[in-house]
């Protein structure tokens, strides 16, 4: 029987969220940043997966929204372990040995 490589979803950037989030609350980017006191562009930039939540920012989300800043910050921080993993985990495992069991 032939073994089925797991094909493993794309990780998901804070943007896209924050796009969905958007789009439920009928809010455009420019409002947003309007709102946040934060640069259109880098409100696009986040949006478009090509920037990324910095602490002000998941502050400044959290106050907006009323969400925690470890939400953002988590999303960002899973989203970057997800890339590091696709690119890096073979590599990784083959230079670093587990530590042996005492």
């Amino acid at each position: 029987m032939a073994r089925r490589k797991k094909r493993r979803l794309a990780p998901v950037h804070p943007g896209e969220v924050l796009q969905d989030i958007l789009r439920d609350a009928h809010l455009s980017a420019n409002a947003l940043a309007l709102a946040l006191r934060i640069p259109a562009d880098r409100i696009g930039a986040i949006l478009q997966g090509e920037r990324g939540i910095t602490a002000d920012r998941a502050l400044r989300l959290a106050r907006y929204f009323g969400t925690s800043a470890a939400m953002w910050m988590n999303l960002q921080t899973n989203y970057e372990l997800e890339i590091a993993e696709n690119l890096r985990r073979h590599r990784i495992e083959r230079e670093v040995l587990p530590r042996p069991a005492a």
